[in-house]
């Protein structure tokens, strides 16, 4: 699996972009899967249903599963939070994982950057972002490439990732 990250400032419109993307590269013949790393806290359960009601009584982890999907939840209780290797272990194989935030980890990232929010370009600090998505002109010495351009976006990814179409 190839790991291509997506980071940004917060409201900088990583998960439009990645709306847009995933289905772009789908259409090429590729697997894609997401790993969104929250801030804060979230639940995908609803309080009162029964595998909350199994989580709330301390289960580890708690499995639902449908004809259409399953979801694993896993409480990490004491644990530490877990990193972006062990959740990459994790997904079924695939093509390539598209990782929005986890900004600190040293994967290769496009920036979603807008000059328009003012906050400073990430770029200048990291040397994993090897691009930048933005709907300005910017003066960058990495590839700068039209935010809503997403056939330019997809195939920056996918030649930066090797990965066969």
């Amino acid at each position: 699996m190839k790991v291509f990250g997506i980071a940004g400032w917060s409201g900088s419109g990583k998960t439009t972009l990645l709306e847009k993307l995933i289905p772009a590269l789908i259409a090429r013949g590729l697997k894609v899967s997401v790993i969104k790393h929250a801030h804060h806290g979230f639940d995908i359960d609803k309080p009162g249903k029964d595998s909350w009601r199994h989580r709330e009584a301390g289960a580890a982890e708690v499995m639902l599963a449908c004809g259409t999907r399953w979801a694993l939840m896993h409480e990490c209780r004491a644990e530490p939070e877990p990193q972006l290797a062990e959740l990459l272990a994790r997904l079924a194989p695939c093509d390539l994982v598209l990782v929005e935030g986890f900004k600190q980890e040293p994967v290769p990232k496009l920036e979603v950057h807008r000059p328009a929010h003012g906050k400073p370009p990430l770029f200048a600090e990291r040397d994993d972002i090897v691009a930048v998505a933005s709907d300005a002109a910017i003066a960058a010495t990495i590839p700068v490439l039209p935010l809503n351009d997403i056939a330019a976006l997809a195939d920056f990814i996918i030649g930066h990732c090797q990965l066969k179409v």
